[in-house]
């Protein structure tokens, strides 16, 4: 194996070097365990953990390793290293952490393609793939839906849902599969790429690990059996993993999401909405919230049948947690900042009275 075969490209080489960084080894984080890594490399696999500088340099979660990362190690014992550095991520899936005002969950680094799988007979739901989408925009990932179990539905529900789905989401890819029949797994493997990174998105049960065991020819994942009382297969991935296949292309496999949380992405909001976005320049008022005002763009849009009334509501919601995300954020770093002067100020008065 070449360390290409695992993403590796000339602008992490290139910091690397800026970086004097080339007296370590190099692998990518392929498992996470808490405070405990799998970092794969062309030879081996290690059992790694961080240095503690960076561990208490660490800011926020942002600034530790994830799965899909890169990083500067050293080997101290047998399949044992050390973490010095996490190179800087061409990109990052995240969302908001669930139950956690104003902090993130990262859920991978460094992905090309978001393989966002959703079943057609129970999981359909275009609010929450827009949500996934927003989530792919926000992070320069290129998303691509993948809509699953299509053998437990007839052929003209099928239709009626791609139409319903290519109504409202323009310009992303669309592929139907039968993972049993391995009916469009064909469609899947022509769009792979040797050394480019997907990561596989969606709810549990939908059949992400049943497709990545497809696609790679081997038992990666266990996957559950299907419940005949709900039309789904069972919850089985606990933790995120990287895999290389034999075919190049590398996969990033998840646990199932229930929740979808936006957090500071209004950049992927305005690619996801983009003609929402675009229309909300023709309002009247420059702060207009597309709600109550007369002569909104966006409304009017609505009520003419232009814009798809489900995916405005979809949109106005994302959009006030995104404002709630980023004002959380900003109470917190003020918190924060109040909290550090209070502490200096008390290590500085502890020194006077010590003198």
């Amino acid at each position: 194996m070449k360390i290409e075969d695992l993403g590796y490209n000339k602008n992490l080489e290139k910091y690397r070097k800026q970086n004097n960084l080339d007296v370590f080894d190099i692998g990518r984080v392929i498992l996470e365990h808490k405070d405990r890594y799998v970092v794969k490399t062309t030879t081996t696999e290690f059992d790694a953990e961080l240095i503690g500088n960076l561990r208490f340099t660490a800011e926020s979660r942002r600034d530790l390793p994830a799965v899909g990362d890169w990083v500067a190690i050293s080997e101290y014992d047998k399949n044992k290293a050390l973490i010095h550095a996490v190179y800087p991520r061409h990109s990052t899936i995240a969302r908001q952490a669930v139950g956690k005002s104003a902090q993130i969950q990262i859920i991978a680094t460094n992905v090309d393609f978001g393989l966002i799988v959703q079943s057609v007979n129970r999981d359909f739901n275009i609010n929450r793939l827009e949500r996934y989408l927003t989530i792919c925009n926000t992070s320069n990932v290129e998303p691509v839906i993948i809509l699953s179990k299509i053998d437990l539905i007839e052929e003209h529900v099928l239709n009626k849902l791609l139409d319903e789905l290519t109504e409202r989401i323009k310009d992303v890819s669309i592929i139907t599969i039968s993972n049993p029949s391995n009916i469009g797994l064909d469609k899947i493997t022509s769009i792979l790429d040797k050394g480019k990174t997907y990561c596989l998105l969606g709810s549990s049960g939908v059949g992400k690990s049943t497709l990545l065991n497809k696609l790679s020819g081997k038992r990666l994942m266990d996957t559950g059996k299907i419940s005949e009382s709900i039309d789904r297969g069972k919850h089985v991935t606990a933790h995120r993993e990287l895999f290389v296949l034999d075919s190049g292309s590398i996969f990033i496999d998840n646990p199932g999401m229930r929740e979808i949380g936006i957090t500071d992405n209004s950049s992927g909001l305005d690619i996801t909405f983009d003609r929402i976005v675009e229309l909300s320049q023709s309002c009247k008022f420059n702060n207009c919230t597309h709600t109550s005002e007369t002569d909104c763009a966006i409304q009017d849009a609505v009520e003419n049948g232009e814009i798809d009334s489900d995916s405005y509501t979809n949109f106005l919601k994302m959009e006030k947690e995104r404002a709630f995300f980023e004002s959380s954020l900003e109470e917190k770093k003020k918190k924060d900042k109040n909290l550090g002067k209070l502490i200096k100020n008390m290590k500085k008065q502890r020194r006077q009275n010590k003198y």
